[in-house]
């Protein structure tokens, strides 16, 4: 039954939690600040979430000292700083609040008063207007990830066949040191950018870090992509310095990827390195004939010392993109302190992590949850890396990576823990997960079949949190709460400091209702900005037009009464069909929970009834192997939906496919079949993994009439 508890922490369970031990903390934390603290009972954390919302600056304020955040602070010549950004009497006010601040502000604590400015302001940033966090101070991504103990464990890379290699944070510090220097002596300085063609493992990690020590900022592609998608991404940002692969391995193949490196390189003129990583050979790849070409093992000095450049707050840490698949993939930046706090956020207070425990997510370097993931090292905890499929010959792999490896927190996608059903995966009988005590899924929307399969197979009595956010802010609106319940088909709670809520076209607040969601205030890790976007237009259009002054992000959703939130798709890809809107992860949720259903997509087609315009819902199935779609199983279909949703999500054709398409991070792309059902070619379809499964959507006859 939606909505039914079916995870509870124990009173131990939230005593112990970081997220108590941080609403204990607020009066200490807020101590020698304007904002007053109050207090919380253990488990509350509906009464938190509010304060956080209401109180903002406060919040991150009091997150930032919580995270022992490393910066240097301006304050005698603030004013000098500020003074090309803003009005004179701005940044003076700022500069004297900065070094005056509260009299009884203890003498060693940084004077973080000035949270910011323009803070209630919801709109592309910019420097005189704001939104502006924390003007005054100066940090740097990496050096929050780099300073864990020698010792402990940083890293452990998995691929197909097993582990890899391991790294120590002392080893991965050397490592960052040495491209540093070689980024350095090629000229890279701050704001440049460093392009990754890389596979999710070690060499990834320490080139993104390496970047971010100098100031430059990176961006990655999976080695999946195809060479006209990989330039619609990095033609737009020019990057000094290419770093690649020489192939990876994929469902047991060997892929090469050095033709597509050399196309790459040769028309990317702003190049004054490629860096080429031996992912696949044991011998360093050839670089003659690249653009400044240089074997990974010799570029930089390994004696050189570690340095890092403290920069603004918001100072370009990372550009990622939109999927692309209806036009040139949006190049969205975001800023180093904003990235830093969220995460910091969003694993400690959310997800419970601790130095030293492991942390798992199923991704690529294409996908914003490898930014995420590689955050943990900022906790002090051991990232594990895979590079692969998901359900190889061993189809079992990622769960013997949880069990030998003891990951805490394992993260996938949806998509993977309903295919893990469909394969009767049972971990939970077939390994020991003792040390799991988390299970995230993002993507798409968990189905609730899937938190019983979770609950039942994989680890009975392991917290299951769904989460959701997206590559626009890096980070999440919802997601987990190890204080509170989990309700099947619910993501438990919104994000702290985040106003999240959902809101009619008229721009009304709904509860139980679906809805736009939107977010109504300012948040650090807001994007900087739309790379080559000088006027804002970009950006504005992607979120702040159709509720002026407040985000609208996009997802058709529910927030219950109980505070979670319920996510029903894609607002541009739900159904209207008599006028009543349904989103599509409402039927997907009862399809594919048929033994015959692998997976499916649902889109709306355009259709004209005695005169007037409707839409109509098309189903299209992928079918267990040797199962072929008949009018029986239509008929199963249809009742299974209607008899477990309504009469409304009853779909008027239900057609056969053999494959799906899907965007580079695995998310089917209900869009572009809708365009190729309605004779339109998608554009840019260099940016999914399989444009040639469209062809089974063109010019179907059961369309026709």
């Amino acid at each position: 039954m939606s909505g039914e508890v079916v995870w509870t922490p124990t009173a131990a369970q939230v005593g112990a939690s970081q997220l108590t031990a941080f609403a204990r903390a607020l009066p200490a934390l807020l101590d020698g600040t304007p904002w007053d603290a109050p207090t919380f009972a253990p488990g509350d954390y509906a009464a938190l979430w509010r304060w956080s919302v209401a109180h903002r600056e406060a919040f991150w304020t009091a997150l930032w000292r919580h995270a022992d955040v490393l910066a240097d602070v301006l304050a005698d010549d603030l004013a000098d700083v500020l003074a090309d950004d803003l009005a004179d009497d701005l940044a003076d006010d700022l500069a004297d609040d900065l070094a005056d601040g509260p009299a009884d502000r203890p003498a060693d604590r940084p004077a973080w008063a000035v949270a910011g400015h323009g803070l209630d302001r919801m709109a592309p940033p910019t420097p005189a207007d704001g939104p502006r966090w924390f003007p005054a101070a100066r940090l740097n991504f990496a050096e929050h990830c780099l300073r864990a103990p020698d010792a402990a464990v940083a890293i452990v890379a998995w691929d197909e066949r097993g582990r890899r290699e391991a790294l120590t944070f002392g080893a991965l510090r050397g490592e960052v040191a040495r491209v540093a220097s070689g980024l350095r002596a090629v000229g890279v300085v701050a704001g440049d950018r460093v392009a990754g063609f890389v596979p999710n493992g070690p060499a990834a990690i320490i080139a993104m870090l390496a970047a971010a020590a100098v100031g430059a900022t990176w961006s990655s592609c999976s080695p999946d992509f195809g060479t006209q998608g990989v330039l619609d991404r990095f033609g737009q940002i020019a990057p000094t310095v290419l770093v690649a692969c020489d192939g990876y391995r994929y469902a047991g193949k060997v892929i090469d990827t050095m033709p597509r490196v050399r196309e790459i390189a040769a028309a990317l003129p702003s190049l004054r390195a490629t860096v080429l990583v031996p992912w696949l050979a044991t011998a360093p790849p050839d670089p003659d004939g690249l653009p400044g070409g240089v074997a990974w093992a010799t570029f930089g000095d390994p004696r050189a010392p570690l340095a890092f450049e403290r920069l603004p707050f918001d100072h370009p840490l990372y550009i990622l993109y939109s999927s692309g698949t209806t036009g040139l993939p949006k190049a969205i930046v975001h800023g180093a302190g904003g990235t830093l706090l969220q995460h910091l956020k969003e694993l400690r207070l959310h997800t419970d992590l601790r130095p030293g425990e492991a942390l798992f997510y199923f991704t690529t370097c294409g996908w914003m949850m490898w930014n995420w993931m590689v955050s943990g090292l900022a906790v002090g905890a051991t990232v594990v890396t895979y590079d692969g499929a998901p359900l190889p010959a061993e189809r079992d792999v990622l769960w013997r990576l949880a069990a030998e490896e003891r990951v805490a927190v394992f993260g996938t996608s949806a998509k993977y823990l309903a295919l893990a059903e469909k394969e009767g995966l049972t971990p939970a009988r077939t390994h020991d997960l003792a040390a799991l005590r988390t299970v995230l899924s993002t993507g798409s929307p968990l189905a609730e079949h899937s938190y019983d399969y979770v609950l039942r197979d994989v680890k009975p009595g392991v917290c299951l949190s769904s989460i959701s956010g997206g590559t626009d802010i890096v980070s999440c609106f919802a997601l987990g709460n190890p204080v509170g319940p989990v309700r099947r088909g619910e993501l438990q709670v919104l994000g702290l400091g985040m106003a999240v809520d959902v809101w009619d076209d008229d721009g009304r607040p709904l509860i139980g209702m679906p809805g736009e969601l939107v977010c109504t205030a300012p948040f650090p890790s807001m994007p900087v900005a739309f790379w080559n976007d000088p006027g804002g237009a970009k950006y504005r259009a992607a979120y702040f037009e159709h509720f002026p002054g407040v985000w609208r992000h996009g997802d058709w959703a529910t927030r219950t009464a109980e505070g979670g939130l319920v996510i029903h798709g894609r607002s541009d890809a739900t159904l209207n069909p008599g006028g009543v809107r349904i989103g599509t992860a409402e039927l997907y949720r009862q399809v594919e929970r048929m033994p015959e259903v692998v997976e499916s997509l649902v889109v709306g087609q355009d259709v004209v009834t005695d005169g007037d315009r409707d839409v109509r819902i098309v189903l299209f199935v992928r079918l267990a192997p040797g199962l072929v779609l008949d009018d029986a199983l239509r008929d199963r279909i249809r009742a299974t939906i209607r008899t477990h949703a309504s009469p409304h999500h009853v779909p008027k054709v239900i057609a056969q496919v053999t494959d799906l398409p899907r965007t580079r991070s695995g998310k089917i792309t209900e869009l572009a079949v809708r365009e190729v059902i309605h004779g339109r070619w998608p554009k840019n379809v260099e940016a999914m993994a399989n444009p040639e499964a469209l062809e089974q959507f063109r010019d179907r006859d059961e369309l026709g009439g």
